[in-house]
Order: structure tokens, then sequence, then C-alpha cells
């Protein structure tokens, strides 16, 4: 049952790259099931405002120590995700320099709770994703999407989290396909969740006045959800401004 499945993903993930590369080849991304995004964004919203943003204000009321731990140990996690994409990039330096990190983090640094990598010249680098993988080798963005929760994306977004759920994360398969007493299936979901939250946290105000300025905030969050993963996969250091996953330390200041 469990091959049938992998058969049917990755035939799944062979479609939507098809479809994708023909989209690809358009100038702007195309917004196919707006009627559809509009009624997901507008859900998303609703549960933001009654959920995801009263935990990320009390999240934030917490003490700088516990937010910052959080925030390096999320990332430490990410960086199962972030080293196989970084070889499959061709970026060899970034993937020595994150599985460094890692193996220091993980170790000395309590599961990554604290960051001696960085103390010793290994320095924090920007995610990378099955997603932006794909963006580098010329596969256009498909239509754009907005997923139940997770919020924005595109086909081939959505196609890199398929991607990572049949194999391409290491986190997922250590949990969720093989829950140990260890490693429980529910410790990835509250990874995720806990990355959630602290982005969320990390933009309150940048969302809320986004919010409040906008004439279309759908509109609006589309193109600078696009413009900063274009941004991403280009690996410019300039970032949007509801993007910005700031750390911590600095938003503490």
């Amino acid at each position: 049952m469990i091959n049938r499945l992998k058969i049917i993903a990755l035939l799944f993930i062979i479609q939507f790259l098809v479809v994708t590369n023909s989209y690809g080849q358009e100038k702007d991304v195309r917004d196919c099931f707006e009627r559809i995004n509009r009624a997901t964004f507008a859900f998303n919203m609703a549960l933001d405002k009654v959920l995801f943003r009263p935990v990320a204000t009390g999240y934030r009321k917490l003490p700088s120590p516990i937010k910052i731990g959080t925030s390096n140990a999320l990332n430490n996690l990410s960086n199962l995700v972030t080293i196989p994409n970084n070889i499959l990039q061709g970026d060899f330096i970034a993937a020595g320099n994150n599985s460094i990190r890692f193996i220091i983090n993980t170790t000395i640094g309590i599961v990554g709770i604290f960051d001696p990598a960085n103390a010793l010249g290994f320095e924090k680098l920007e995610k990378e994703d099955f997603g932006q993988t794909f963006g580098t080798m010329g596969i256009g963005e498909g239509c754009y999407l907005v997923l139940p929760v997770i919020g924005p994306s595109t086909v081939r977004d959505a196609v890199g989290s398929l991607v990572s759920m049949t194999g391409g994360d290491a986190w997922f398969n250590i949990t969720v396909k093989n829950d140990t007493q260890y490693f429980k299936e529910s410790d990835y979901y509250f990874s995720k969740l806990g990355e959630g939250i602290d982005f969320r946290a990390k933009n309150l105000e940048s969302f809320d006045s986004l919010e409040k300025t906008s004439v279309d905030f759908y509109a609006t969050v589309r193109s600078l959800y696009l413009q900063d993963r274009a941004k991403k996969i280009k690996n410019l250091k300039v970032k949007t401004d509801s993007m910005d996953d700031s750390d911590w330390d600095s938003l503490d200041k």
C-alpha cells in the first residue's frame, strides 16, 4: 500500500512539473484559481485572527532567551532540508557550512538551542527548499496557489513540499515515517507549527501595517510572496518587508 502511494505521489509530481514548465514560459505567474484562492485566503485570515495571531502575540511576550533558543532549534532542524538542496543546486560551500553548523549546534549547542557554530565562523545562511531548487533548474512557478493554513504557494512550491514528504526531508522521515519511542510523528507537526508561530510573531507589525494600507490585501500578499520567492531563488540578499523572518535578538533590542 505504501509503495503504491509513493508511485502515485511521484506520478503526481511529474505531472505537475510538466504543467509548471509550460506556465514557466510566461512573464507573470498566473492566478489560475483566483476564486478558490481568495476563499482560502479569507479562511486563513479568519483562522489567523482567532488562533495564530493571539498565540503569536502571547509567544512574543516570552523572555528573549526562550524565543531565541526556539528559533535557533527550529533553524537547526531546517538544515535537514537546506543541506540536500544546497547539494542539488551545486552550492557545495553552503552545503559544507550548513553541515558543520548542524553537527556543532546539535551537539555542543544542545539540539540547536544555542548557536556556537556562528561564534566559530560558520554563519547562518538562507534556508533552501525543493521549490527553490526547482526554480534554479529553470522550472517555472506554475499557477499561484493559496493553501489552507499554510498560505501562499505555487504549483512548483507545492510539488517541492510533496518531495519533502516523499523522502526529501530527513526530519519527516525520522518522525512521521519511522515513529519511534525517541521521535514521534507529533514532533514533526509541532516543529512545523512552531515555525509558523515564530515567523508570525516576528512579523506582527509588518503584517498589520500591510493589511491596513492595502487596497487589496490578497493581491498585495500574492505579489510580495512571488517577489520574495524570486529573490530567494536568485540568492539575492534583499528581502520584502512582509517576508522578513528577522532574528529575535535584533527585534528585541
